[in-house]
């Protein structure tokens, strides 16, 4: 496990600690639970364009022209 120091204005820093403390929760697990999110959205992100390089547009377009009839 790494250390990593972080610096934030003096108001962030006692808002965070506040929302933590809400949480019951440390400001440690705090930050744990948004890097667990922005590593996920960050994945699924890549996994999207990943995918949407291999696709079809056209097959892609179709396929939403099709889902917006149906809705």
């Amino acid at each position: 496990m790494k250390t990593m120091t972080i610096r934030l204005p003096d108001d962030r820093h006692a808002r965070l600690k506040a929302l933590a403390a809400r949480k019951g929760v440390s400001l440690n697990k705090l930050f744990e639970e948004f890097s667990l999110v922005a590593l996920a959205e960050f994945d699924a992100e890549t996994r999207f364009r990943v995918r949407a390089g291999r696709g079809d547009r056209r097959r892609g377009l179709d396929l939403l022209d099709r889902l917006d009839a149906a809705g």
